[in-house]
């Protein structure tokens, strides 16, 4: 899927014409896929592990497509995510929830008919993974 691919829109009009790069249609779908409670983290442990290491980096953001892929036509957008879900949270009710905000969101936003969005559960987020928590105690003194 390239980056530097644009779609247009399929709103007529007689005064030109509007093209949705690939890009646009990702963040959009990462930025809703992050608004459904349950949901922890996008992008798989590769890609959570670099983008975490670009979040140290002064200046520098964490990637709001990470972890989602599009694919786009004229009038039609396809949507691939992976995911990390919170422990305890439905996956099938959570599925549900994010798709239904993705597809509005995209439709919404761009005026594509959302086709299909896949979701990888890639892994579960148990209580007490974060990073920071307590430091452990030396074992030499």
């Amino acid at each position: 899927m390239s980056t530097q691919a644009a779609t247009k829109t399929p709103v007529p009009s007689t005064q030109g014409s509007t093209s949705i790069a690939d890009t646009v249609v990702s963040k959009i779908a990462g930025l809703a896929t992050r608004e459904v409670s349950g949901v922890h983290a996008l992008g798989g442990g590769a890609a959570r592990a670099f983008g975490a290491l670009r979040e140290r980096i002064p200046g520098a953001t964490a990637s709001a497509s990470q972890g989602v892929s599009v694919e786009v036509g004229e009038r039609q957008a396809a949507v691939d995510l992976q995911i990390l879900v919170d422990y305890g949270v439905s996956i099938a009710d959570l599925s549900r929830s994010v798709r239904r905000n993705v597809i509005t969101a995209v439709e919404q936003m761009t005026g594509l008919e959302v086709v299909e969005v896949n979701i990888t559960v890639s892994d579960v987020h148990l209580p007490g993974d974060d990073e920071g928590g307590a430091p452990k105690p030396d074992r030499v003194r």
